[in-house]
Parts: structure tokens; C-alpha cells; sequence
């Protein structure tokens, strides 16, 4: 299966993005990981990075008269390679404990965007830390940078957030994988990059939504099931509303049809049920969307929300 990771599995809201906090939950979370391991299954596992790659811009901004800073997708190739190491490290530890001797990888990786796609004059995807709104009011006046209001945590900057077109590396994380090695990958979304009418690539300031990439990548190593983790333990309608639903199952065309009239938010839960769509649509068996903490049951079919075909 894929395993896609939210952020929380990393860092939590309102925590200090310290090296030893955010080490801290991924072992948390590595050690729920390994209990899908002992089950028997195979993982792929992605993470999202925009707390991260926030806080990489922001030290960029506050250091740029004395070093060079470096451009949106050199930031998400380091956020890639700092969670990496620290997931790598973590899942061997936690499957040492259980006597499990699987090789672990992480692997930076690229994803091929258009260059002419539409979200380049339209910037809609949240990076970076939570901000109130007179904190908002400030970076707006004074970095120039778009904030928007997301899902009603706070402020976030927004970016570009063009439609994930290819994975470069699919081929090799698909042979890793069948070999028996966990593979960590397409963190992020992955690197965007544009490909040359030569075949070159050349990266580009953008992020690509890390759901939309799981699903790709699940598509592309025929994976069964696609699992995304996040701070909730299901997908509701009217969420946080006096009229709140929880769902616990979902057609494909049920989910389209609550996606279509607005139920999941764009810079949220939408690209998570997107994402269950097209998988299931594509050939999946199942998606799961649901808790890291109730990973084991949403398999299991008693948490989570689950999005499958019309049988």
C-alpha cells in the first residue's frame, strides 16, 4: 500500500519546528507504521513538507543579506531530504524493536508540471506556519507574500499549485518497492520540474499537491490500497458546522458529487478525496482516509472513511 502522510505526523500546530520535536512525532508515527508492517503489508510512504518548507523560505528571507537564498523547489528538495532521513532513521529503529529486517530508502524525487499550467497566475496552495490575521496583515505589506485564511486554523501564505503530470523516479521507487524495501518518496508532492522538448528538466518556484502525487504514485506501482493519514479520523460534511456529518464510506460518485457542491475544502480535505477518486478510478482497490492513530483500524474497515467503486 501508499501511505501518505499529513503534516501533523511531523509537526504538530503550535509546536517549535526544532529538529528534536519533529523527530520526536515521526517516531510516534513510525512506530504506527510498523504495526501495518508486521500485518504484512508492503509500504510506499509520502509526507507532506509545507510547515517545513515554510520555515526554510522564511530563514531564506531573514538571512538574504548575508547569504544567497535559494528558490522554492532547492527549498522542497531539502525539506525532502531533512524528513527523509529523519522517517529512514525512525522506521529502521522502530522495525529493529520488532525483530523485522526490511531495508529502508528515501529518495529525493521530481515531478513534472506544465509550464503553461494555469495555477502559475493563480496561487492557491497553503505553505508554511499558521499566522493570525494581524500577523498576516504584516507579511502581506512587507514580503509581498498572498495569504489566505485555511479551514479556519489560521493564516497561511499560498503558491502556486500546478496538476502533478509525471513522477520522474516512478520506475525506480516501483523496483525498490517490489524487492521488499520500504520506500520514502515523492515527499512534498516532489521537486516540481519542467521537461524540455530534449527531455531536460529545469526546476520551477511552485509546490504540487502531495495528495494528488500519492495517488499518482499509487497509481503507478499498482498499489492496492492508498491510506492518507491526517488530524482527523474521518471526512465530514459541513465540517465544524453545528451540522456536522461524519462519513464513514463513500462511493466514487458520492464523493464526487460532495466534492462538486463544495463539502471538502480546497486547501484541505478536497485534494485528500481527489485523490481517493482518481485512485479507485485509475484501478485502486480502496482509499482510506483517516487518523494516524487509527491507521490499523481504518484497514480494518472501522474507522476512517473509506471511497471504493460502485460493488
Amino acid at each position: 500500500m501508499l501511505v501518505a502522510l499529513g503534516g501533523n505526523a511531523i509537526l504538530r500546530r503550535g509546536e517549535k519546528g526544532t529538529a528534536e520535536k519533529q523527530l520526536e512525532n515521526i517516531r510516534v508515527t513510525c512506530r504506527h507504521l510498523v504495526k501495518l508492517v508486521v500485518d504484512g503489508y508492503g509500504l510506499i510512504i509520502t509526507h507532506g513538507n509545507g510547515p517545513q518548507v515554510g520555515e526554510i523560505l522564511l530563514k531564506n528571507e531573514l538571512s538574504k543579506s548575508v547569504l544567497a537564498p535559494m528558490p522554492l523547489d532547492v527549498c522542497g528538495a531539502q525539506s525532502q531530504g531533512m524528513i527523509g532521513y529523519m522517517l529512514q532513521q525512525s522506521m529502521r529503529n522502530e522495525m529493529k524493536k520488532a525483530a523485522i529486517e526490511i531495508p529502508v530508502v528515501s529518495l529525493v524525487t521530481q515531478t513534472v508540471v506544465d509550464e503553461w499550467d494555469e495555477a502559475f497566475e493563480n496561487p492557491r496552495k497553503p505553505i508554511g506556519l499558521f499566522y493570525s490575521g494581524s500577523e498576516a496583515e504584516v507579511l502581506r505589506r512587507e514580503k509581498g507574500w498572498q495569504m489566505v485564511e485555511d479551514s479556519g486554523r489560521g493564516y497561511r501564505r499560498v503558491v502556486s499549485s500546478p496538476e502533478p503530470r509525471e513522477i520522474v523516479e516512478w520506475e525506480a521507487i516501483k523496483r525498490l518497492f517490489e524487492s521488499g524495501v520500504v520506500v520514502i518518496a515523492a515527499g512534498g508532492g516532489g521537486v516540481p520540474t519542467v521537461m524540455g522538448e530534449d527531455g531536460s528538466l529545469r526546476g520551477v518556484e511552485a509546490v504540487i499537491d502531495k495528495d494528488l502525487v500519492a495517488q499518482m504514485l499509487a497509481n503507478y506501482v499498482q498499489a492496492d490500497f492508498l491510506l492518507m493519514l491526517t488530524d482527523v479520523e474521518n471526512v465530514f460534511l459541513n465540517y465544524r458546522k453545528p451540522s456536522q456529518v461524519t462519513i464513514d464510506r463513500m462511493s466514487v460518485a458520492e464523493a464526487r458529487r460532495y466534492l462538486q457542491k463544495g463539502y471538502f475544502a480546497p486547501g484541505s480535505m478536497g485534494p485528500k478525496v481527489e485523490a481517493a477518486i482518481r485512485f479507485v478510478e485509475t484501478g485502486g482497490e480502496r482509499a482510506i482516509i483517516a487518523s494516524l492513530e487509527k491507521a490499523v483500524e481504518a484497514l480494518a474497515g472501522s474507522a476512517g472513511t473509506t471511497i471504493q467503486g460502485e460493488g
